[in-house]
């Protein structure tokens, strides 16, 4: 049967934009939303992300056939815990965290069981540097990757709720996203690299600049597109990288060390053939970026 009942916990940026880009592929079923802060859920519904606004989100999962989760990865964390005793199988419980392992390890034991809901561990690769459900855009998936981090319990779920989240991924695909699936240890450490550490490397950079030059006048005067980009992440949300920090510590501290690594061999190298070496090596880096990814 159809997905016709999805509820979305968290309708900031990502769970607005889910709704919005569920409406915008002619899904016409409901969509209940609930968030802790009413003014974006009054966002959401009169950009119509969501259909309803859930007065009670625990009878509203009960009801739901899909319950995605959404926000910083500690309230995801207490989602799975709330959620697990109130929805059973041929449900399933979805989420799109940042960090997946601590997520699975949550989950385990609580979902995919004969008796209880199915969770399907998702993240998509997607967002900006602000938040909130007035930010949120139909197309922020589009061209993107959702990566999915099954383990043996999500993939042993009933047929009822597997029927449920596979229709989940094929509609993660309408949205425009090359679905992708890896090991939820894998995925933190290839997002440490490409997501985290980018992330973190601007907000260094740009904490440094406020230090460094409090009055920004002339700075700004003479800063340009590369200052814009570089510092661009630097005005994203803590409360959503602190927890990333906190569940996914190892795999960023790895990557930040060598990077410091690096700096220090830039540093040493401003006047030897090296330096022209590790440009050569960026430019290769960049250049593949601008190949076709693959299909999912």
């Amino acid at each position: 049967m159809p997905i016709d009942r999805i509820a979305i916990f968290g309708t900031g940026l990502i769970g607005a934009s889910v709704g919005l880009a569920l409406r915008s592929q002619g899904y016409s079923g409901a969509i209940a939303g609930w968030d802790p802060n009413q003014d974006e859920l009054a966002i959401a519904e009169a950009t119509g992300a969501v259909s309803s606004i859930a007065p009670d989100p625990l009878i509203t999962a009960r009801e739901s056939q899909l319950i995605l989760l959404c926000g910083p990865v500690f309230t995801i964390l207490e989602w799975l815990d709330r959620l697990a005793p109130v929805v059973q199988s041929g449900q399933v419980v979805t989420d799109v965290g940042s960090v997946k392992r601590a997520i699975c390890e949550q989950a385990r034991g609580r979902y995919g069981l004969v008796h209880t809901a199915g969770f399907l561990p998702g993240h998509p690769m997607a967002g900006k540097e602000v938040s909130g459900a007035i930010n949120a855009d139909a197309k922020l998936f589009d061209g993107a990757a959702w990566l999915f981090t099954e383990t043996a319990d999500s993939r042993s779920m009933h047929p009822a709720s597997r029927a449920v989240a596979d229709e989940w991924r094929e509609w993660t695909k309408k949205f425009g996203c090359r679905v992708l699936d890896l090991d939820p240890g894998r995925h933190d450490v290839l997002c440490a690299w490409v997501s985290h550490l980018p992330q973190y490397l601007s907000t260094a950079l740009s904490a440094l600049l406020e230090d460094e030059f409090p009055d920004k006048d002339e700075m700004l005067a003479v800063g340009g597109r590369a200052l814009r980009e570089m510092t661009r992440l630097g005005g994203s949300s803590f409360s959503m990288w602190r927890d990333i920090a906190h569940t996914n510590t190892a795999a960023i501290s790895d990557a930040l060390s060598a990077l410091e690594q690096r700096l220090t061999h830039l540093r040493e190298n401003l006047k030897t053939p090296e330096l022209r070496a590790e440009f050569e090596r960026a430019n290769r880096f960049r250049a593949d970026m601008g190949k076709p990814k693959p299909d999912s």
